[in-house]
């Protein structure tokens, strides 16, 4: 497991700014909080370091422009706020970085984007490039043509598959707490910050508040979700105060601050990394005890033997999730039968596959190279 000073020795960064800091909680886009951003990533640039940044603010932004008090709720007013907002925002950050004569690109992505593998890995080729000709990448989530079915919900989301995407070592959640505590400080003053903890370690969704603030759509809870999905390619997670002017230095020099939260296990493969990112899943199969230990423990094949239930409609190559028999999901993965297949074949055994459905295009439900145990 490495420490602080290994973390901050990472050369490749993904850093979140949340909708509050870049906007001084609804007041307007705050540049300067922008600069000083902007000014300690290109010392670390200087240094050797690269990043993506990985911006909220334009629904924010543009409520301000607009003249709108409060964040709306129907989708078309957010996606006309996203894209008055997206105008400032970027110009604010191509501004900041100028000044340092490093170029920036805007890339905006949606949902369909990383769950659709051609176009994952399009979105993967061209930030590793724009990376290697040292432009820093500013990346938000296309809000103006996402639907409320297709969207990631929250930028901590997208930041951590960013992460994924470039291989980062390091994603870096700035915020307007300190870290993670014990208990929501602003209910408690006394409560205890968290300094590190597994990203996996289960307790801490109960420390997490799953309110978010009125200008942005994630809460703490998001952020562990975030910290998770990072640790999927073996990304460390620091979530800090974006309200100290050197926090991204004090993360390089390895000091303790916020929260660092551990990647648990080794990184997944490539592939392995696109199927866990696909945040909904078209179905579900239900596992016997068997199947469940099977899989849970060795991360092998599903076979049709070890079904016991098939829920949702969903079609050759969607991904399902697997579940245990007490209905938590251990898996997911790329399924290679429709619903309907597997409802007839749940309980058989592989031979029996062409007799019931009159042919067999794999003798495994899911396999193990397209499955990621959860």
């Amino acid at each position: 497991m490495k420490d602080r000073e290994a973390y901050g020795a990472s050369r490749r960064w993904v850093v979140k700014v949340g909708s509050s800091l870049v906007t001084n909680d609804g007041r307007g886009l705050d540049e300067q909080a922008i600069s000083t951003w902007v000014d300690q990533i290109a010392a670390l640039h200087a240094a050797g370091k690269r990043f993506v940044v990985v911006s909220s603010g334009a629904v924010a932004a543009g409520l301000v422009r607009l003249g709108w008090s409060r964040r709306p709720e129907p989708l078309n007013e957010l996606q006309a706020s996203a894209a008055v907002g997206q105008m400032t925002l970027v110009q604010a950050w191509e501004r900041a970085f100028q000044r340092h004569g490093l170029h920036t690109a805007q890339v905006l992505l949606t949902y369909s984007d990383l769950t659709d593998r051609e176009r994952y890995l399009n979105a993967r080729s061209t930030l590793r490039t724009l990376l290697e000709l040292d432009v820093i990448p500013v990346v938000n989530e296309n809000d103006t043509v996402s639907t409320e079915e297709l969207r990631f919900g929250d930028n901590d989301t997208l930041a951590a598959l960013v992460t994924n995407l470039v291989e980062a070592e390091l994603l870096v959640i700035l915020t307007d707490q300190d870290g993670l505590y014990e208990e929501d400080p602003r209910r408690n003053p006394d409560a205890m910050l968290v300094a590190e903890a597994d990203a996996g370690d289960e307790r801490l969704a109960a420390m997490a508040t799953p309110t978010p603030g009125a200008l942005g759509r994630g809460g703490m809870q998001t952020k562990l979700v975030a910290a998770r999905h990072a640790a999927n390619s073996g990304a460390g997670t620091i979530i800090a105060s974006g309200r100290d002017s050197q926090t991204l230095q004090y993360i390089a020099d390895g000091h303790v601050t916020g929260t660092l939260l551990h990647p648990r296990r080794e990184p997944l493969a490539a592939r392995k990394q696109w199927i866990s990112s696909h945040l909904r899943q078209r179905g579900a199969l239900l596992l016997d005890e068997g199947a469940a230990k099977v899989i849970g423990d060795a991360g092998r094949s599903l076979l049709a033997v070890g079904v016991a239930g098939v829920e949702g409609d969903f079609q050759r190559g969607d991904v399902v999730a697997l579940r245990a028999p007490d209905g938590r999901e251990i898996a997911r993965g790329l399924v290679n039968y429709s619903a309907a297949e597997c409802r007839r074949i749940a309980g058989q055994s592989s031979e029996r596959i062409s007799e019931i459905l009159g042919y067999v295009d794999e003798p495994e439900l899911v396999h193990r190279d397209n499955m990621v145990v959860t």
